[in-house]
């Protein structure tokens, strides 16, 4: 069962959730050409701890890095390698922190130097997937008004979404019930209450759904070989109006300051 989280516990994960989206942000001043993603796992370990936070991620179920670094046609659970950023990629990155006692986890899409024009399209759509699902997390709801909302756009958009991965609650533990899928009918699945934490993460392919997992055992890619794109918040059920827990808005501000060009206008704040 699901646990409803009450105000003092918000306010906790909120604190978490806030300090992944600064990770992320501090992130985005150093993805370039040349980089690596084992470098910018050290960034985010020592940005973690040096706010008095622990990595979410690191040793979860024996996962060796403080950050999932997934390339292009990489979906989720990327390993950080020495592997270097180059013109044209993309890259996934999600977050994870312990914070008093609390999770936060959230993952935004990066682009490297210039991409095509139909990954733009991909990066634009799956941000449109994940604000169109929060605006359904709303009191009274069902979890099949979120999942109808990210598929119907998706698709709509001639994008494929992938099944076998799916959003989560988020609490104590870095995944709780309920689950959330990207995909499904309206009006269907549980009923949404106020106090109910969950993570909202459309992973939408330019192919086909299909994936499968690489022999290192955690990273997933699309089974076709094309790119892939992945975007979380966290957020609450209210009334009216989801709370959301964390932000792209620092990710958006440092890219700006490099005149980075988003795929969208912020639709966030």
């Amino acid at each position: 069962m699901s646990v409803l989280k009450n105000d003092e516990e918000i306010e906790k994960l909120r604190q978490s959730n806030m300090l992944v989206s600064k990770t992320l942000a501090e992130l985005a001043k150093h993805i370039e050409e040349g980089v690596t993603t084992l470098m910018l796992d050290k960034i985010a370990e020592e940005f973690i701890r040096d706010h008095g936070a622990e990595p979410g991620f690191k040793g979860y179920n024996g996962f060796p890095g403080t950050l999932c670094t997934s390339l292009n046609s990489e979906v989720v659970h990327g390993i950080p390698s020495e592997r270097t950023l180059v013109n044209g990629d993309i890259l996934s990155i999600d977050c994870g922190v312990i914070l008093n006692g609390y999770y936060g986890d959230t993952a935004f899409t990066f682009s490297v130097g210039e991409i095509n024009g139909k990954v733009r399209d991909l990066l634009r759509v799956t941000h449109e997937c994940l604000m169109r699902g929060i605006s359904n997390a709303i009191e009274g709801n069902r979890l099949g008004d979120i999942s109808y909302a990210i598929q119907s756009h998706a698709e709509n958009n001639g994008f494929s979404v992938v099944r076998e991965l799916v959003g989560h609650g988020l609490g104590k533990k870095l995944h709780e019930e309920p689950e959330v899928p990207n995909f499904g009918k309206r009006g269907s699945g549980m009923k949404l209450k106020s106090g109910l934490v969950i993570c909202i993460e459309p992973m939408i392919n330019i192919g086909k759904r299909n994936i499968f997992q690489k022999t290192d055992g955690w990273t997933i890619r699309t089974r076709d070989g094309e790119p892939s794109a992945h975007y979380e918040l966290a957020i609450v059920v209210q009334k009216g109006k989801p709370d959301i827990l964390s932000t792209f808005e620092y990710i958006e501000q440092e890219l700006k300051t490099k005149n980075k060009e988003l795929p969208w206008q912020s639709s966030l704040q």
